[in-house]
């Protein structure tokens, strides 16, 4: 689509993206070595806020950006939960998310730099 009708097509890699999500629900983890209370050996940590190697880290990451766009008017696919496309008074913008990869381009190139400096 963006080759037949000639947009330009944008990647933004969101840095730290799983310190961006949030847990909602209780997770704990064990002391890390190196970390160790010596007074409470065998206490763990309640986690407030996801770890890269959480499993639940992208699913938290991925909730919060879906979260965000919606409340800035774009509209979920139905075929495809990574895809957010958001009509404006240019045109169009398309977004898809991959993990901490988002892919945006559509017909409005001032629209799609605009949107880029609030997701920044």
């Amino acid at each position: 689509m963006v080759v037949a009708k000639g947009w330009s097509l944008h990647q933004m890699d969101v840095k730290n993206v799983f310190l961006h999500g949030n847990l909602h629900e209780e997770v704990y983890m064990e002391q890390p070595p190196g970390y160790v209370d010596q007074t409470h050996p065998n206490l763990v940590y309640r986690l407030k806020k996801v770890l890269y190697d959480l499993k639940k880290a992208c699913r938290a990451w991925l909730d919060k950006i879906d979260q965000y766009l919606i409340t800035s008017a774009f509209q979920t696919s139905n075929a495809d939960f990574s895809l957010y496309v958001k009509k404006t008074y240019h045109g169009i913008i398309i977004i898809v998310t991959y993990v901490d990869d988002l892919i945006i381009t559509g017909d409005s190139d001032a629209d799609i730099s605009d949107l880029k400096k609030l997701l920044k």
